[in-house]
């Protein structure tokens, strides 16, 4: 993508969150849900996704649009088959853990009863979404920001935007500022573990996507339908596992290699 015709970050932002601003509307005014926890809001990764297409039209016409749209199922890109393992497991294992913490230390838990049967079709569902996302957060956003401020730097600042982005939606359904606050932070933590994902799996963007989709499962599944979930428990951990990878890969690339 030649840097003349891509648009400044700031730019990106703006225009996902103006596009946004209807269904941050709607979402307030209606108390229909999607899924338990999602408002009619969560929709708003139709505006990432045509963001980034638009991005992707202006670098290139229609053939860069084509492009950016097969990079999401384009499986075989990844440096080694072991990263998407690694992408599909990471979040239903920090969820796992958070559940077992929870469970140790006596924390208010519902009893469980969890659909596993549902797993495949959420996860279907939650790819559909999480590739809406990542093309503008990896595939747009990421490569560009990070040439300037480090894949560190990048992976906060999309972390950043996208918490803030997140929070009417997550007032709409969860209208606790500790919540909230727990959550964003752990969103932040979240983006930068998966610009790790991304730079070391060879720039894959299927293995962000299953990785955003992968949690969005986990959450859903965790008792019940994510009403057990502990957002504080969760920051905690993914900080625990972003600042190791920081100390072990480099803040600079992410990757290991400098």
């Amino acid at each position: 993508m030649e840097r003349s015709a891509f648009p400044r970050a700031r730019v990106i932002f703006l225009a996902i969150f103006l596009l946004s601003v209807p269904l941050l509307v709607l979402g307030s005014l209606s108390d229909a849900r999607l899924m338990p926890g999602l408002p009619v809001s969560a929709l708003m990764f139709v505006c990432t996704a045509v963001v980034a297409f638009w991005v992707a039209w202006r670098s290139g016409g229609t053939a860069a649009m084509r492009a950016l749209f097969g990079r999401l199922i384009a499986i075989r890109c990844a440096r080694h088959w072991t990263w998407h393992v690694v992408s599909a497991l990471l979040f239903p294992g920090v969820l796992g853990f958070a559940y077992a913490v929870m469970r140790g230390a006596h924390m208010s838990l519902p009893l469980p009863h969890v659909a596993w049967f549902q797993a495949p079709v959420l996860f279907a569902l939650f790819f559909v979404a999480a590739s809406g996302e990542e093309i503008a957060w990896s595939a747009t956003l990421l490569e560009p920001l990070q040439e300037q401020h480090g894949a560190l730097g990048a992976g906060l600042a999309i972390g950043v935007f996208s918490a803030v982005w997140h929070v009417i939606p997550f007032y709409q359904v969860h209208p606790s500022a500790s919540w909230i606050l727990g959550q964003c932070l752990f969103i932040v933590a979240f983006r930068v573990l998966i610009a790790w994902l991304y730079n070391v799996s060879g720039h894959s963007l299927f293995a962000s996507v299953v990785c955003h989709a992968s949690f969005n499962t986990a959450w859903q599944l965790f008792p019940n339908q994510g009403s057990g979930y502990d957002p504080w428990i969760a920051a905690a951990i993914t900080w625990t596992i972003a600042l190791g990878v920081v100390a072990v890969y480099g803040a600079s690339t992410l990757s290991g290699r400098q």
